[in-house]
């Protein structure tokens, strides 16, 4: 069984909840639609517009998109090597 790509803020380790919102902002290009950006991977669901930077809500600042998304840390290599061990 493969763990869940977990998705957290790389500056500050703010963990966005299914109720967080952002705005497709029409500053930049945007059309003003509200989603959660992370059920799209950034990418409006409403103009389609693939939004490359995502603002943190807990430090406010501005990282790419793509870094939000970690993988599972994976385990210790003498822990997997112990577990690989055969008895004797």
């Amino acid at each position: 069984m493969t763990d869940a790509i977990q998705i957290y803020c790389p500056r500050c380790a703010w963990h966005p909840t299914a109720g967080s919102r952002w705005v497709c902002t029409p500053k930049i290009g945007g059309c003003g639609f509200v989603w959660n950006t992370f059920d799209t991977r950034g990418i409006c669901p409403e103009c389609s517009w693939k939004w490359e930077i995502t603002m943190c809500h807990s430090c406010g600042q501005f990282s790419p998109h793509e870094e939000w998304y970690h993988d599972p840390t994976p385990p210790e290599r003498e822990k997997v090597e112990e577990d690989l061990e055969l008895p004797a």
